[in-house]
């Protein structure tokens, strides 16, 4: 019913800059919530960023100051630009939505994820 599709991954150089887009289509009555996840080779998934319908911003503390989210609404898409890039940001990059269907229900859905590479 619902697909989230990333685009905008790939390899930069430290310090470097990337931004991802991730759009959401399908069968949406609302969003509740959009963000990004990441998971580096041996290590948990955690959270990057998330960004509410209203405009609630949350972030990890290893990426504040240098990673913004954002979100059009109209066009259920969630950003996250990202600068000063680090080796250690090297993860596969998930996009997250939490939807109300068309049924009324909530549901967790997940992009397949975009590679970003940081290295020189």
């Amino acid at each position: 019913q619902v697909q989230l599709v990333e685009s905008g991954g790939g390899l930069v150089q430290p310090g470097g800059s990337l931004r991802l887009s991730c759009a959401a289509s399908g069968r949406i009555f609302a969003i509740s919530v959009m963000g990004w996840y990441r998971q580096a080779p041996g290590k948990q998934r955690e959270l990057v960023a998330t960004i509410t319908s209203a405009g609630n911003l949350n972030y990890v503390d290893s990426v504040k100051g240098r990673f913004t989210i954002s979100r059009d609404n109209a066009k259920n898409t969630v950003y996250l630009q990202m600068n000063s890039l680090k080796p250690e940001d090297t993860a596969v990059y998930s996009c997250y939505a939490r939807v109300m269907t068309i049924q009324a229900a909530y549901m967790d859905y997940w992009g397949k994820g975009t590679l970003v590479t940081v290295s020189s």
